[in-house]
C-alpha cells in the first residue's frame, strides 16, 4: 500500500497479473480531507487515518469482486505497506477483530478499534529529540547502527512511539498492540494480531537486525513494557494462519486460503525486482529509493540496514530521499505547467550538465543529508538565488536527483563496471528522458519490469513462494525467474559523451550538496 493510494492485485499459477483494482485516498475518500493520502499537521508533522486505510480496503475488495475476480480461488495473501508507520490498537481490540460482523464494513466494526485515529507516516520528520534520545541510550549513533541496521531517523517507528510515550502518555497507556502499517494489514486479514515480520521490522531502530530479535536496549529506551506491545516477530514468508472467517462470508473467499507475513513496500519491491548480483535497483516514487542485496550485515551512518525479505541469510541495503516525484512535479508545474511532455522536452533538448549550474530541491526536511531549501549554484560553485533561465531548473532537478542517486549507491556499495545494471519502478519508471539521464550519470543500462508496480509484484511473488507445493529448497530467485518466465525491458543505454560530463560533476554536486548542508545550518544558529 503506497502513501497515496490502497491496490489489491491477483497472479495465476504462472504469477502473471490477472486482476487489479486500486483506490486514490483523495478521490475516492474526500471525507478524511488527505493530499497525497495524507495530513500535513505542520511542516514537520504528517499522519494519515487509519480508518481511511480501513475502509479504503473496504472498497477495494468489493470493487475486486465486481470486477469479475473469483475471491474463492485465492490460495494465498501477501501484502506490503509504506515503511515505519505504526498504527496503534486499543486494549481489547482483539476482541473486536476476532468477531468482524460479516454484515457490516470493516470501517464500522473497527471505528473504535485505535486508540490513536491518526498514524504518524514516513514523511513525519518531528521526532529529532527522540532520536537524539536513543542514540544517547546506546553511546553514540554509530553503535545503534550497528545494533539495529541504522543510525536514529525521524520517521522510523522507534522515535515516533518514543514521542506518543512522552507526549500522549494516555494514549500509550490504553493501547495493547502496536502494529507497522504492514501488520496491521495483515491482521484485519486474519483476525487477529499479526506478527511484525524481519524486514519491515528491521526499519524501526528496534530489531537486533544480525540475531533477529528486538532489541533489548532500545526497547527499554523508548518506552516501558514496548516488548509486549510489539509482540513477537517473524520470518519472512511465514504463513501465519487462515483467513479470517469474515472475508469468507462476506467475499466468498476460499477457508482454506492462507495468509503470508506482510512486509514493507521497500523490501517487496526487492523481491518483485527479484535482484540479481551487481544490479541496483532505483525507486522513483514519492520518495526516491536505492536498495541492493548485501551479503553482510554491518549497519553504518549512510542509510540502513535491513533484514533481506527472501533469503534470511542475506541483507539488503537501502537508502531513502523523501525528495522525488512530488518535488519533480512541482518544478514540472512551475516551469512548464501540467505538461509533462514539456517538461521532458526540455530535458530532451537542452545541453548535458546545465552548463554546469547545479541546483538542489529539498521541498521536505531530506533524511540525507538533513536539509532544507532551495540551493542553486553557478558553474564556480557560487550560491546564487535564480539561473539564468527559468527552464533551466528543469535539468538541474533531474541531474542532481539523478547524481544523489549514484553518489549514495556507491556509499552502499555499488561499482560501477561492465556487468552492473540499473532496475527502475515506481511512477516516474516510464519517462524515458529521466531514465536517460539516470543512465548516462551512472554509466550503465536502464532496465524496467514488465509491470510497474514491483512492491504489489513483490508481495504476490512472496505469497506463491511461501505456498509452492515442492519440498525442494529453490531459491526465491530462481524460482520466480523458473515460474513467471518474465524478462525485464531495456530502456535506455549509457552515452560516452554524456557520462564524461557526468563523472566531471559528482565531486562538484558533492561540493555544493556541503556548502548547502552549512548554509541551512548556519541559518538555524542564532
Amino acid at each position: 500500500m503506497p502513501i497515496n493510494q490502497l491496490k489489491l492485485i491477483v497472479l495465476d499459477g504462472q504469477l502473471k497479473q490477472k486482476y487489479s483494482t486500486k483506490v486514490e485516498f483523495d478521490l475516492e475518500l474526500p471525507e478524511f480531507r488527505t493530499k497525497a493520502g495524507v495530513i500535513r499537521k505542520s511542516n514537520d508533522v504528517v499522519v494519515a487515518p487509519v480508518l481511511m486505510w480501513v475502509k479504503a480496503l473496504d472498497l477495494a475488495l468489493d470493487k475486486l469482486r465486481a470486477s469479475g475476480c473469483d475471491l474463492s480461488l485465492i490460495a494465498g495473501i501477501c501484502g506490503c505497506a509504506q515503511q515505519h508507520g505504526s498504527v496503534y490498537w486499543k486494549n481489547n481490540a482483539s476482541d473486536l477483530l476476532s468477531n468482524l460482523d460479516p454484515g457490516r464494513f470493516l470501517h464500522a466494526d473497527l471505528a473504535t478499534a485505535f486508540s490513536l485515529m491518526e498514524s504518524p507516516v514516513w514523511m513525519d520528520s518531528s521526532t529529532s529529540l527522540y532520536c537524539r534520545k536513543l542514540e544517547d541510550s546506546f553511546g553514540d549513533s554509530e553503535k545503534l547502527a550497528q545494533a539495529t541496521g541504522s543510525r536514529a531517523y525521524e520517521r522510523f517507528t522507534a522515535s515516533q512511539i518514543a514521542k506518543v510515550y512522552d507526549t500522549k502518555p494516555g494514549i500509550y497507556q490504553i493501547t495493547e498492540r502496536i502494529s507497522l502499517i504492514s501488520s496491521f494489514l495483515a491482521s484485519i486479514f486474519i483476525g487477529g494480531y499479526a506478527s511484525i515480520d524481519h524486514s519491515d521490522g528491521s526499519g524501526m531502530n528496534l530489531l537486533d537486525i544480525k540475531n533477529r530479535k528486538w532489541c533489548g536496549e532500545a526497547l527499554e529506551a523508548v518506552a516501558p513494557g514496548l516488548k509486549e506491545k510489539l509482540g513477537e516477530v517473524v520470518e519472512n514468508l511465514t504463513v501465519l494462519g487462515q483467513i479470517a472467517p469474515y472475508f469468507v462470508q462476506r467475499y466468498g473467499f476460499n477457508p482454506e486460503c492462507k495468509v503470508v507475513s506482510f512486509t514493507g513496500d521497500n523490501p517487496a519491491s526487492l523481491a518483485g525486482m527479484n535482484l540479481g548480483a551487481g544490479e541496483v535497483a532505483i525507486s522513483l516514487g514519492t520518495s526516491d529509493t536505492v536498495f541492493l542485496s548485501l551479503e553482510e550485515g554491518t549497519g553504518g551512518l549512510l542509510g540502513h540496514v535491513l533484514c533481506n525479505p527472501v533469503d534470511s541469510s542475506l541483507f539488503m541495503g537501502l537508502i531513502c530521499f523523501k525528495n522525488g516525484s512530488l518535488t519533480r512535479e512541482r518544478i514540472k508545474n512551475l516551469c512548464v505547467g501540467e505538461s509533462w511532455d514539456k517538461f521532458n522536452q526540455i530535458l530532451e533538448t537542452t545541453d548535458v550538465g546545465n552548463y554546469g549550474y547545479i541546483g538542489l530541491y529539498y521541498d521536505l526536511t531530506e533524511i540525507t543529508p538533513h536539509i532544507q531549501g532551495e540551493y542553486r549554484f553557478d558553474p564556480d560553485g557560487n550560491l546564487i538565488s535564480k539561473f539564468p533561465a527559468p527552464e533551466m531548473d528543469v535539468r538541474a532537478c533531474i541531474e542532481s536527483q539523478a547524481i544523489r542517486l549514484r553518489l549514495y549507491s556507491e556509499r552502499l556499495g555499488y561499482s560501477s563496471g561492465h556487468s552492473s545494471s540499473i532496475l527502475i519502478t515506481g511512477g516516474a519508471s516510464s519517462n524515458t528522458a529521466i531514465l536517460q539521464i539516470i543512465s548516462n550519470v551512472f554509466n550503465a543500462p536502464v532496465y524496467t519490469l514488465d509491470l510497474p508496480d514491483s512492491a504489489c509484484l513483490g508481495a504476490g511473488y512472496m505469497a506463491a513462494y511461501a505456498l509452492r507445493q515442492s519440498d525442494e529448497r529453490i531459491p526465491f530467485y530462481d524460482y520466480i525467474n523458473q515460474i513467471s518466465g518474465r524478462k525485464r525491458c531495456l530502456l535506455c543505454t549509457p552515452d560516452e559523451t554524456a557520462c564524461k560530463v557526468y563523472m566531471q560533476l559528482v565531486s562538484k554536486y558533492r561540493d555544493c550538496e556541503n556548502k548547502a548542508f552549512g548554509i541551512y545550518y548556519s541559518r538555524l544558529t542564532p
